[in-house]
C-alpha cells in the first residue's frame, strides 16, 4: 500500500472498547491502522465509482474487441 507524507489532521472516532483494548495490548498503532484501512476503503470506492461511470464505454469497447478483434493484433509476436 502506498504511504503518503500528507499532513495529518486530528479527529475523533468511536471504536468498540473491546477491540481498542486488544489493539493497544498488542501494540497496534491505532491511528496508523485506521489511516491504512480508510485509505484502502477510499481506493476501493473510487475504483467502484470509476467502473460505474465508465461501464458504458467498457461494454462498448469489449463488444468492439469481440466483433473486430484486438487492435493491432496482426502485429503481435506472442
Amino acid at each position: 500500500m502506498r504511504q503518503t507524507n500528507a499532513p495529518k489532521k486530528a479527529t475523533n472516532i468511536t471504536l468498540s472498547a473491546d477491540v481498542l483494548e486488544q489493539a493497544k495490548a498488542l501494540g497496534i498503532n491505532i491511528s496508523q491502522a485506521c489511516d491504512q484501512f480508510l485509505r484502502e476503503q477510499v481506493r476501493l470506492e473510487q475504483e467502484r465509482r470509476w467502473q460505474k461511470e465508465n461501464a458504458e464505454f467498457i461494454a462498448a469497447y469489449n463488444q468492439t474487441v469481440e466483433t473486430e478483434g484486438l487492435p493491432l493484433a496482426e502485429w503481435r509476436n506472442f
